[in-house]
């Protein structure tokens, strides 16, 4: 091959492979503008759907917890939610079967008619109920197997005149009570079907009781938490961890519950994590002037 062949040759590969990367770095920035707006889209959508939880209802100091399993855009099924009404504070939380949109449009959807049914239903069972039927309509609308769409989940009302609280647990894992040092699994005493399950296995919610003194806490989550793993791929014994903790407040407890989490796991989640911690504070008598 001549020197000018050789020349030109040279050329020639220097100039494709200038061109396979400037083509390789154009198709990265679409990768990344791609991520970026799916990202954006994702978190705006876990905002709407999981609004701002107040810090105090009633007589209640409240905290929550939101841990996505993936820094890319994956958004889970997890929610929950909060609100004063005359019943008292009644909140859920659950975990909707799945991931990504199907998920959480299943989730906005028990929300919606949880936002709207909290102030109206006069019991934990009778909503329960509606939030059943209510879902089941909007799974009725969907393609494929309707059955195979259901949530689990907790619904609680804690009323403002008492010390008592009030639980139905639609197949989720139970609540922590911590109290005075103490710390039980809140179990039901007889088992409810998950959200959109009720026609399939029956509509009996049973709802069960227990005392809620002043200082006592209580911590709501998903099966995020219990499932979460360490390297030999066993579970987070969460009662064990939480006989460890010193928290007398909410934020305390869910950060101390975060990173308990993190560590047990070395930094890997592998599930969307939601929790609520919820204090009930001591009753101040009113001033007189």
């Amino acid at each position: 091959m001549s020197e000018q062949h050789t020349h030109l040759f040279t050329l020639a590969v220097i100039a494709g492979v200038t061109a396979a990367a400037a083509c390789a770095s154009h198709v990265r920035q679409q990768r990344e503008r791609t991520l970026a707006d799916v990202r954006s889209v994702a978190e705006t959508t876990q905002k709407v759907l999981l609004r701002p939880m107040p810090h105090h209802l009633g007589r209640l100091d409240i905290e929550a917890l939101y841990l996505a399993a993936a820094a890319q855009a994956r958004v889970g099924g997890d929610f929950y939610e909060a609100l004063a009404t005359v019943h008292g504070v009644r909140m859920i939380i659950g975990d909707v079967r799945g991931k990504g949109l199907p998920a959480v449009g299943m989730a906005s959807a028990i929300l919606g008619c949880f936002r709207e049914a909290a102030y109206d239903e006069p019991d934990l069972a009778r909503l329960a109920r509606r939030l059943d039927v209510s879902t089941s309509r909007y799974t009725a609308l969907l393609p494929g197997d309707r059955m195979e769409s259901f949530a689990t989940a907790l619904l609680v009302e804690i009323p403002d005149d008492g010390s008592v609280v009030g639980i139905v647990n639609l197949g989720h894992p139970p609540p922590l009570l911590l109290s005075a040092g103490m710390i039980r699994e809140v179990t039901p005493t007889a088992p409810s079907p998950p959200i959109n399950m009720g026609a399939l296995i029956g509509e009996g919610y049973r709802i069960d009781t227990f005392s809620f003194a002043a200082e006592d806490q209580l911590l709501l989550y998903t099966d995020g938490v219990t499932e979460t793993r360490d390297y030999s791929g066993a579970f987070f014994p969460l009662v064990r961890h939480a006989g460890q903790w010193d928290a007398d407040s909410p934020s305390r407890l869910l950060g101390q519950l975060h990173s308990d989490l993190v560590h047990y796991s070395r930094g890997r989640l592998d599930d969307d994590i939601a929790a609520i911690a919820v204090r009930a504070v001591v009753a101040t008598a009113p001033t007189r002037a």
